[in-house]
């Protein structure tokens, strides 16, 4: 029994110690090109998704309608698409993040769902809106107003449906993004 409770208090003094030392001397993963940590990915989704499945609204306040749309495409390529790439053009360094910025725009394997077009769209309003640690996601909540980061939210949504022709083409990401307020260039031929 004393040598139970004597190696309890060894292994109780000598964890944190190793695992202090571990962090201490540089050790973990903390470069993007290091392979992940045993068990990273579910250490980390576990409470993401719960947290995000008790927080996220159970419906939209604006409906997927053209206006909301187009508005929707506007804030995507200006705030969302250096990371997640356009319709048909990756970007050019998401895929190079950890975890890799997901591309928005691009099929799944072997299926028609585009993006987090099969996700609720009360997950992707929360993702924008909170922004998710240690991803360089950051939180839009400050950025956006609550009716922007709806619109940037139903796009998503609807990824996987025809879109209207002013919202397809703010997300092809033919033309670069403007500072908001400036005055649109386009000029009738």
């Amino acid at each position: 029994m004393g040598r139970f409770v004597l190696g309890l208090i060894v292994g109780l003094v000598l964890a944190p110690v190793v695992l202090l030392a571990w962090f201490r001397f540089g050790h973990p993963p903390v470069a993007v090109a290091d392979p992940p940590l045993f068990r990273e990915k579910l250490i980390t989704s576990v409470p993401l998704h719960t947290r995000i499945n008790r927080e996220m609204p159970a419906a939209a306040p604006i409906q997927p309608d053209e206006p909301n749309l187009v508005a929707g495409a506007q804030i995507y390529r200006d705030q969302c698409a250096a990371c997640h790439g356009f319709h048909n053009k990756p970007s050019s360094f998401g895929a190079h993040m950890f975890p890799a910025a997901p591309p928005l725009w691009e099929k799944h394997h072997s299926s028609e769902v585009v993006g987090v077009s099969d996700d609720p769209v009360g997950e992707t309003y929360w993702k924008v809106a909170n922004g998710i640690r240690l991803t360089g996601m950051p939180a839009y909540k400050t950025v956006l107003t609550d009716t922007q980061i709806w619109q940037v939210s139903l796009l998503l949504a609807d990824a996987d449906k025809p879109l209207p022709p002013a919202a397809l083409e703010s997300v092809r990401g033919d033309h670069p993004a403007q500072p908001a307020g400036a005055p649109s260039s386009s000029k009738a031929p």
